[in-house]
């Protein structure tokens, strides 16, 4: 009997639930929208939020609050960006942090040009910057990251140890990754998150590398699905996917399957017992 047409049953330790973020608006999203040049200035370098941003970043922080969404998190990956950071520690980041909590702060007060008060990270998910999920390398300064020395006092809990250079060695000034470079490097990390026991996930990056990322992906479903795969995303969307392992890359070990038969004893069903009895008789 053929399986339920276009449904799929995967070990659920072979999945991953992922909560994916594009950032919320920056100030390079409202001066590329009023003249695409304004991508080459300077003015733009690592773009962070605009006010109107923060308030993007405020709405998401209460749905993932209401929704009980936040409860369940097991770490958050971000873009090593100013934009990113800011909303990945506005939205899954602890309430105001106050001095003499035996914690640092995700984010220190007033951080990328923001009028914020620092945020505390008691009661939240481990958070790391990864260099694979940035946005396009290259020509736009708004794309160049700061040194990670820089970084460090900003967002004292954010964990800067996975990116080996402290200089933005990954952007050059002449040449713009392609778009096919970034889905290759998107599928690379896509790949590096079966390394991670973590099994829910949130990552907060950006508009051009969650479009060519997805894109790999939902071929094989219904248009419908995969236009909800991979369509753009809006400033501060957040979409939950579930990412399945169906060429055994993880190593993740069944934690929630029980063996049955405790203590051993005879137990097999009766067709199968059935077909293991000789010369045919039955029980």
């Amino acid at each position: 009997m053929e399986s339920t047409a276009g449904s799929s049953l995967y070990p659920s330790h072979r999945c991953k639930t992922l909560h994916l973020v594009r950032h919320a608006q920056g100030i390079h999203n409202v001066a590329g929208e009023k003249n695409h040049d304004a991508y080459f200035s300077e003015e733009l370098f690592d773009a962070y939020l605009t006010p109107l941003g923060w308030q993007q970043v405020d709405n998401l922080h209460k749905h993932v609050r209401e929704s009980g969404l936040s409860e369940g998190i097991d770490l958050v990956i971000v873009s090593p960006l100013l934009r990113t950071m800011q909303t990945a520690v506005g939205v899954f980041g602890g309430e105001g942090y106050a001095e003499g909590i035996d914690a640092p702060p995700l984010m220190v007060a007033n951080a990328g040009n923001s009028d914020r008060s620092a945020i505390s990270s008691l009661n939240c998910p481990p958070f790391i910057a990864v260099e694979l999920c940035r946005e396009h390398f290259g020509v736009h300064p708004c794309d160049r990251r700061r040194s990670i020395s820089e970084y460090r006092p900003l967002f004292p809990a954010m964990d800067f140890s996975l990116i080996e250079n402290d200089r933005d060695v990954l952007w050059t000034p002449d040449v713009r990754e392609k778009n096919e470079e970034v889905a290759a490097r998107g599928l690379k990390f896509m790949n590096w998150l079966w390394t991670r026991k973590e099994k829910e996930i949130a990552i907060v990056t950006h508009s051009g590398f969650l479009y060519h990322t997805l894109s790999n992906f939902g071929n094989d479903c219904h248009p419908s699905i995969k236009s909800e795969i991979c369509t753009h995303f809006a400033n501060c969307e957040l979409r939950s996917m579930v990412f399945v392992d169906r060429s055994m890359m993880g190593s993740d070990s069944a934690i929630t399957n029980f063996p049955g038969k405790i203590p051993h004893g005879l137990g097999l069903p009766s067709d199968v017992a059935d077909e293991k009895l000789p010369n045919g008789v039955t029980k």
